[in-house]
């Protein structure tokens, strides 16, 4: 169970196989996606088409 004051909140996730996920940083507002199949995994910011970073408005819901 996530702490109610954590730092990182998950707001998407999908797959069976594999998992994506989408988390937001809960000081700043930058999302971040997440991917993971078998024994390897990444994360990355998440950017607009302009290369910046996708920052949600505060406060963020939970998934």
């Amino acid at each position: 169970m996530a702490k109610k004051d954590a730092r990182f909140v998950r707001v998407y996730t999908d797959g069976v196989f594999g998992s994506t996920e989408i988390w937001v940083d809960t000081q700043t507002g930058v999302n971040y996606l997440w991917h993971e199949s078998g024994y390897a995994g990444g994360l990355t910011a998440l950017l607009d088409r302009d290369g910046k970073p996708v920052v949600s408005p505060l406060p963020v819901e939970r998934v």
